[in-house]
């Protein structure tokens, strides 16, 4: 009974919902991709003020547009430098926007509401 509570738990936590954000991993991102789902990897450092712009917009968005799809995924410029690089982020405060493998929109330090909320609708199904 134990091993199978801890089996649903397990499953339970990997869940990911959509218009949520959490950290990133390889597997979120796969699992993601192979939905078809839309999302937004958040290039980002805690020492960031541009990622600190960025995030409140993204979560601004989320309260405005509650029935968004979106799940955003948080990758680490500093522990995370192969995804840093797969992504091909020059520098923190990068968001890619996908829609299961495709590639949609890279921006590169934009904090306006306008131009963070133009790349979501992008993807939001």
């Amino acid at each position: 009974m134990k091993k199978l509570l801890l089996t649903v738990a397990a499953l339970l936590s990997f869940n990911i919902m959509a218009g949520e954000i959490t950290n990133f991993t390889e597997d979120k991102f796969k699992s993601l991709q192979d939905n078809n789902a839309p999302i937004l990897i958040d290039v980002k450092a805690t020492w960031c003020p541009t990622c600190k712009k960025q995030a409140m917009v993204i979560k601004e968005y989320f309260k405005t547009n509650k029935d968004s799809n979106i799940t955003v995924l948080e990758v680490d410029y500093d522990d995370q430098k192969k995804w840093v690089r797969f992504f091909k982020a020059p520098r923190q405060s990068t968001l890619v926007s996908y829609i299961g493998t495709q590639k949609i929109e890279t921006t590169i330090a934009k904090k306006s509401k306008k131009d963070i909320f133009s790349q979501m609708k992008k993807i939001d199904k």
